[in-house]
């Protein structure tokens, strides 16, 4: 199944922002939730997805009809092919974290490096 950019960004959004939520809750049998108009807030406040109200409105629908996610009592709940895909997602953007994390806190290499004196 092909997700757009932004659609796998709303479902790493809601992903993250569910993990987050329930993060001081682990330890109990009770999670969080949020509505579908209290996640597009939330999207919008953030300046992170540059879209109006109705294209996120739109792209949670196309979530909902490939059954990525559903609604329960209006709450926002992901589908076990949803945390599939959002699992593939996690595990891909922490291979970027990781590099970006070695290379933060890498030594300098064993050989010496070379300067170049950039001209104007």
């Amino acid at each position: 199944m092909k997700l757009t950019r932004t659609q796998r960004l709303m479902l790493y959004s809601l992903g993250h922002y569910y993990r987050r939520l329930n993060q001081e809750l682990q330890e109990k049998p009770i999670s969080l939730k949020t509505s579908k108009i209290t996640f597009i807030e939330l999207l919008l406040d953030s300046k992170i997805i540059a879209k109006q109200e109705r294209a996120v409105y739109k792209n949670l629908e196309m979530l909902e009809s490939k059954k990525l996610i559903e609604y329960e009592n209006k709450m926002i709940k992901f589908t076990e092919k949803g945390l599939s895909i959002l699992n593939k997602i996690n595990k891909e953007i922490h291979k970027f974290i990781d590099v970006q994390l070695y290379f933060d806190t890498a030594k300098k290499p064993k050989r010496k490096l070379q300067t170049v004196i950039k001209a104007k």
